[in-house]
């Protein structure tokens, strides 16, 4: 049975403290998987992906961001990944996070994933880094054309001139999220976007860590990280030979019902990476990882790394 251990580490902010979690498997380790967790959220909600990676040899390990999760320790910490310059804050702890398991489980690939805003995250992190991974997967992506991303990124930066990094990003979040369940029959709840499973929403509903309303320099933050990894030239920086999979719901708003992805996937070939996957899965909302066809994702995620290790 694999087994999961939690433990902490400083924050590149030199003030916070980050919360992480991995899942060990019990025979011969095949693997590094390395999460980063998406908006909203927190890292423990991996843990049956995390479970199935252990069961296959992999050790599964991922992090709670600045300002998610259990790396937050007060209150107004909620929704702010840092004073200034969060993203680069939150990547400096995912390598921190790699640094640690690296020195730990050497001679083994080591494996970057990414869900939703983890997934820009991640795209970020292999651009500064391209000696790091040796194969990284993409999951619930997008990739917004230029002109949106200007257009978001200088919205998120006059609220927070207006009202400051930790201002409200009520607005921000109603222009980011607030069409998601358009196209959705029977809409029962803001947040049916996520899932198919009416359980599943209930339950990200019912979470405090869960669905709260990020602060205005948080989208701030996010949007120049978007910014920066949707140009073209950025793109190119990535090791050619690293191999990527991009996996997405064919019904999930953030990759624009798949025509984001495809955008990516087209954007990663024209910069010259030489093995680009990319699958949709029809009907399947943003939350694939806890979705009606979550098997069938895991299997395919198992087979693809598995295909690439001979």
């Amino acid at each position: 049975m694999p087994r999961f251990e939690d433990f902490s580490f400083p924050s590149s902010t030199g003030k916070n403290t980050i919360h992480a979690r991995c899942c060990l498997p019990d025979g011969e380790i095949r693997g590094v998987v390395q999460i980063a967790h998406g908006i909203a959220e927190y890292i423990d909600r991996y843990d049956p992906f995390m479970s199935f990676l252990a069961e296959h040899g992999f050790v599964a390990v991922g992090n709670d961001h600045l300002g998610h999760g259990k790396s937050i320790t007060a209150p107004e910490e909620q929704g702010i990944f840092a004073e200034n310059d969060g993203w680069l804050r939150v990547l400096d702890d995912m390598a921190k996070l790699h640094e640690i398991t690296k020195a730990k489980y050497p001679g083994v690939p080591y494996i970057f994933f990414g869900h939703s805003m983890g997934s820009f995250l991640t795209r970020h992190y292999v651009i500064l880094h391209p000696e790091q991974p040796d194969l990284v997967i993409l999951c619930g992506t997008g990739h917004q054309p230029a002109l949106m991303v200007a257009g978001g990124n200088a919205m998120a930066r006059l609220a927070v001139r207006k009202n400051g990094v930790r201002g409200s990003g009520e607005q921000l979040n109603k222009i980011a999220f607030g069409s998601y369940t358009k196209g959705i029959e029977n809409v029962r709840t803001p947040y049916d976007w996520l899932n198919r499973i009416s359980e599943e929403v209930d339950k990200y509903i019912n979470d405090p860590l869960c669905g709260f309303v990020p602060c205005a320099g948080l989208f701030r933050d996010m949007m120049g990280g978007i910014k920066f990894i949707t140009d073209q030239k950025n793109i190119a920086q990535m090791n050619k030979k690293t191999p990527v999979l991009f996996i997405s719901g064919g019904a999930d708003p953030v990759g624009e019902n798949g025509k984001g992805v495809e955008r990516a996937y087209r954007a990663f070939l024209k910069a010259g990476l030489q093995d680009v996957t990319m699958k949709l899965y029809p009907g399947a909302r943003h939350e694939i990882l806890l979705e009606i066809n979550h098997e069938e994702v895991f299997n395919d995620v198992l087979h693809w790394l598995e295909k690439r290790f001979h």
